[in-house]
């Protein structure tokens, strides 16, 4: 797997001097580490993991949004769901994966993933901010946890969204 920090140290655990500078500086997170070291250690069980680019890693309530190079989502969503499931027992939380700079209908499709999105709208508001309604098709299902999606959609792509569903 690549990421932003060196093979040694996600390996180690121990960072070295270059690794820690980025830590210091926020460029790389310690969950971005966990998650990193994590999908590092399995990936002699799961070979398709050496090709992934790991971007990083976004909390929000008790959801993990993991963010790889567009095209590496699929890698990480095979294996039947394992490594997921991997994840989420390691972690506690439910996992999210989503592909970084990709156009915003792809991040926000594989957000509400598996919910469908109907129309997504740009609404500029008289105080010069724009938000971006999103309508999804179906009642609002329990599962979805939308202050969450919105705090990652913040974090993520810097989006204010305004969830509505359809039927």
């Amino acid at each position: 797997m690549k990421a932003e920090l060196c093979q040694f140290c996600l390996r180690s655990g121990i960072l070295c001097s270059k690794c820690r500078a980025k830590l210091e500086r926020g460029e790389v997170t310690r969950l971005d580490l966990e998650i990193a070291r994590l999908l590092v250690s399995i990936e002699d069980k799961y070979p398709l993991l050496q090709d992934v680019y790991f971007h990083g890693a976004v909390e929000a309530d008790n959801i993990l949004a993991i963010l790889v190079r567009r095209g590496d989502a699929n890698k990480i969503l095979s294996y039947g769901g394992k490594i997921i499931r991997f994840l989420e027992d390691k972690t506690g939380k439910s996992i999210r994966i989503l592909e970084y700079n990709t156009n915003e209908r792809k991040f926000l499709e594989d957000l509400f993933s598996p919910l469908s999105i109907l129309t997504i709208n740009k609404i500029w508001l008289p105080d010069g901010t724009v938000e971006t309604r999103v309508i999804l098709k179906g009642r609002k299902k329990s599962s979805l946890n939308v202050n969450a999606m919105r705090e990652i959609a913040k974090r993520v792509r810097g989006i204010t969204l305004r969830v509505e569903f359809a039927d």
